[in-house]
Parts: C-alpha cells; sequence; structure tokens
C-alpha cells in the first residue's frame, strides 16, 4: 500500500471517528464548557453511499454492461467461426498427407499456410481480448465519473461536506444507516440518466 492510500485512509477513518463520536453521544459543549442538546434540525455534514449497490442500480452500468456483453458474444462468435474454418483446412491437410494425394512441396506450403492462419488466429483472439479489457475499464470509468458528477450537482441541494463510499471490503467498518443516501441517489442517478438518454 502506497504513502497515498495509507494517508487517505487514515483521513477517512479519522473523520469517521470524530463523526462517531459526536453522533453517537448526541450532544456538544459551547466554548463555556457547557453542554448543549443537538436539535432534531441540524443537518449532518457527513453522508455515504453503498457503491456496490449504486453501481448495480444504476441504468447506465447496466446498459454498459449489456453493451460489452453484446460485442463479447460477438467476438466470440467470430473467433469460433474462424476456429472451426481453421480444424476444417487442418483435417483437410492431414487427410490428403495420409492418402497421399499431394506431393511433398505442396504439403510443406500447405502446412505454411496453416502455422500463418494459427498465428493470425491467435493474434486476433490476443486482440479482442486486450480491447474488450480496455472497453470495460473505459465503461467503468465512465460509469465513476457520472456518479461523481451526479454528486457534486445532489450536493449542491444538501450541502454535505463528505459524500464517502462504502464498500465491502473497504476502511469505512461502522455507519449509521441514518447517514445512508444510497436510495435517493440511485434514484436521481437513474432520473438524469434516463432523460438524457431519452433526448438521444
Amino acid at each position: 500500500m502506497n504513502r497515498s492510500s495509507v494517508v487517505k485512509n487514515t483521513l477517512i477513518l479519522s473523520v469517521l471517528a470524530v463523526a462517531g463520536t459526536l453522533f453517537i453521544s448526541g450532544c456538544g459543549k459551547n466554548e463555556a464548557g457547557a453542554v448543549v442538546e443537538k436539535s432534531n434540525d441540524v443537518r449532518t455534514s457527513i453522508a455515504y453511499v453503498e457503491l456496490d449497490t449504486v453501481i448495480a442500480r444504476f441504468d447506465m452500468a447496466k446498459d454498459k454492461a449489456t453493451e460489452l456483453e453484446e460485442k463479447t458474444k460477438n467476438s466470440e462468435a467470430e473467433l469460433t467461426s474462424k476456429s472451426q474454418a481453421f480444424d476444417r483446412d487442418v483435417r483437410d491437410y492431414q487427410n490428403k498427407v495420409q492418402k497421399g494425394l499431394i506431393t511433398r512441396a505442396t504439403a510443406a506450403e500447405m502446412e505454411q499456410t496453416l502455422q500463418q492462419q494459427q498465428q493470425t488466429l491467435l493474434a486476433r483472439r490476443d486482440e479482442m481480448a486486450y480491447n474488450l479489457n480496455e472497453e470495460s475499464l473505459v465503461a467503468q470509468r465512465q460509469v465513476l465519473e457520472y456518479i461523481n458528477q451526479y454528486l457534486a450537482e445532489f450536493n449542491a441541494d444538501h450541502g454535505y461536506e463528505y459524500i464517502l463510499a462504502k464498500q465491502f471490503p473497504g476502511p469505512i467498518l461502522f455507519s449509521d444507516t441514518t447517514l445512508d443516501i444510497t436510495e435517493a441517489v440511485v434514484a436521481g442517478l437513474n432520473t438524469k440518466y434516463n432523460a438524457e438518454k431519452a433526448k438521444k
């Protein structure tokens, strides 16, 4: 774990520890040290979202997953078709060699062609895997960026100082469920995304 991650995790845990102490105690002290009752209308400055739940229920993430699944199926179908054609060519070559239907020179040419065909097939498989992996990473970043942008808009109306992402496993070991804004964020994300999608 690099130093930046340690500092970030320590900061998050420190913020949660301080916030937890304040929220659990339900009271604070004024400058003179007198106890002040916690008002019911005081807005909490920290909230969190269950990030796995947000992503699982976010329509954009579902659409990206469907697109990627379709591309994966198409890639697999293409590879299957090319592999079957290659296998037919190999069987044809073996059949002709076994029956003595071709000269040694022709057999050597066919063998070289088959080797090139196999290398092309393997290169195409690797290229498809690389492209699908890259598209998956880009899709994940697009979804997270959309969520981040939405949270900035969401927070303009709510004024939280921090909106934390809770995941398992993760640095947040305990959270007060009254600070959970996952449902509101999911609803808002889907409303915004589907409205934008409808305009396209």
